[in-house]
């Protein structure tokens, strides 16, 4: 039986993820008087999630709801650390440090009354000046977790 390796946004493990989107790609131009085009600059990376919260796993709500900043107290309190670094995401196969959660959806039905079924949406955050020489530790996180 394979090993379930749990995604992590920011300290909160998923261990029932259901999907991993990542979304990414370019603008594109077209170049004047040409039936050609032209590859301008990245889109912004989203990555949505899909996980179940089954029994104990429940209590985690509260801390996810902390991440997306759902109170406006929280949100004038941490919003300084975030200008820092955004909330890091990490799973098998991608590693994303710096994200922010726009979307946190939970959904509870008479199927799974034991469950909650989770949906998050997190958009890429732009770095500041200072925190841009982080920007490179993602990609040579992720290059070195294909060899893992």
């Amino acid at each position: 039986m394979a090993l379930n390796v749990p995604v992590l946004v920011g300290a909160v493990p998923l261990l029932m993820v259901q999907s991993y989107v990542v979304n990414e790609g370019y603008k594109s131009t077209s170049i004047a008087g040409s039936a050609l085009v032209q590859m301008v600059s990245p889109t912004t990376k989203t990555v949505t999630i899909e996980a179940f919260l089954v029994g104990a796993e429940r209590a985690l709500r509260p801390a996810l709801e902390v991440l997306a900043l759902t109170s406006r107290a929280l949100a004038s309190v941490t919003a300084p650390l975030l200008s820092v670094a955004g909330i890091p995401v990490i799973s098998k196969n991608f590693i994303h440090l710096d994200m922010q959660i726009t979307s946190l959806t939970f959904t509870q039905d008479n199927q799974n009354r034991e469950a909650l079924k989770v949906n998050i949406q997190l958009t890429n955050v732009p770095r500041p000046k200072l925190g841009g020489l982080l920007g490179l530790a993602d990609v040579a996180l992720g290059a070195g977790s294909a060899f893992l």
